[in-house]
């Protein structure tokens, strides 16, 4: 127990809420919790259950400003400081100006400063300075040419991805399959890598995906718990994790691999500057074959 957290004599100092909407599916509520700090408290609701697989259909029915209205009034009660939307595809279905509308709403709803995931995505990319990224997924292939066309609205190119196909138990892929997808979308220099999804487990592997691949490495929960947190003037807690510790940042000491022996990250020297890389078109996601014999989307972002 942290006795900082508490007055012997007065009882538990006074908490700070964040509050979380998210979709009835979601199953990473402790996940959330590990980027948050002692003084702070998650208020969580989720939508109403509606019989939808992951798919386009299902963000959009989880996004309506009803639904997020009474999400919000849900909270009201505890009093929280600013609302979250913890949802990739919910908050990037309806583009930059979808994302915009859903803030405001909640935030008229509840009175209170209110982020979404994809906004808070676009907020890190700018604040890592990243506009040519790669791209991790557990969606199928038209949910992850969503997302790619929100972030080619917002000036970001995709130029490397890998995604899984799964519409359902996102929550059981283990931090072995996201890391090897990592490393099937890094194959040419980016300035950051994202990992989508909220109900993807991420928290352990970032570090790990730092050292490897060296470069920033975010995820949906992650950036949602720092832009929410930011906005109470706190920060998130996430070691070896660039977004939020800036010593582990590009430029600074450079992360190397893990020692299976310390269990943490070591540091080294930053190597020398290399020569930029010649900048590269970003690609499009391929488009689905059509005819007889069309199969379906590979775990590499092809198709067979």
């Amino acid at each position: 127990m942290d006795v900082t957290s508490f007055s012997l004599a007065g009882g538990p100092h006074p908490q700070r809420g964040v509050g979380v909407v998210a979709p009835f599916d979601f199953a990473l509520d402790r996940e959330l919790w590990r980027w948050v700090p002692d003084d702070v408290s998650l208020h969580l609701t989720r939508t109403p259950y509606v019989p939808v697989e992951v798919s386009l259909d299902l963000a959009r029915l989880v996004s309506e400003h009803e639904t997020l209205a009474e999400a919000v009034r849900a909270l009201t009660a505890a009093e929280p400081e600013v609302l979250a939307y913890a949802c990739t595809s919910g908050s990037f279905v309806g583009g930059v100006a979808g994302e915009r509308a859903m803030c405001e709403a909640m935030a008229r709803e509840g009175e209170v400063a209110a982020v979404t995931t994809s906004g808070a995505l676009l907020e890190a990319l700018a604040e890592l300075d990243a506009r040519r990224i790669a791209l991790v997924t557990p969606y199928t292939w038209s949910v992850t040419q969503a997302l790619e066309e929100y972030l080619g609205e917002a000036g970001v190119s995709v130029v490397g991805r890998a995604y899984l196909g799964l519409t359902r138990h996102i929550w059981k892929v283990p931090y072995r399959d996201v890391a090897d997808m990592a490393r099937r979308a890094v194959l040419r220099p980016v300035d950051a890598l994202f990992i989508s999804c909220t109900n993807l487990p991420t928290y352990d592997v970032i570090p790990q995906l730092e050292a490897e691949l060296r470069v920033p490495v975010l995820s949906a929960n992650q950036v949602t718990m720092w832009s929410a947190l930011r906005r109470l003037g706190t920060r998130a807690v996430g070691p070896y994790q660039a977004l939020i510790d800036a010593g582990a940042r590009p430029g600074a000491a450079t992360l190397a691999p893990l020692d299976p022996a310390l269990g943490s990250p070591a540091v080294t020297e930053p190597p020398a500057p290399a020569p930029p890389a010649p900048a590269a078109p970003p690609e499009a996601l391929p488009e689905p074959p059509a005819g007889p014999g069309a199969t379906g989307p590979t775990p590499e972002g092809g198709w067979t």
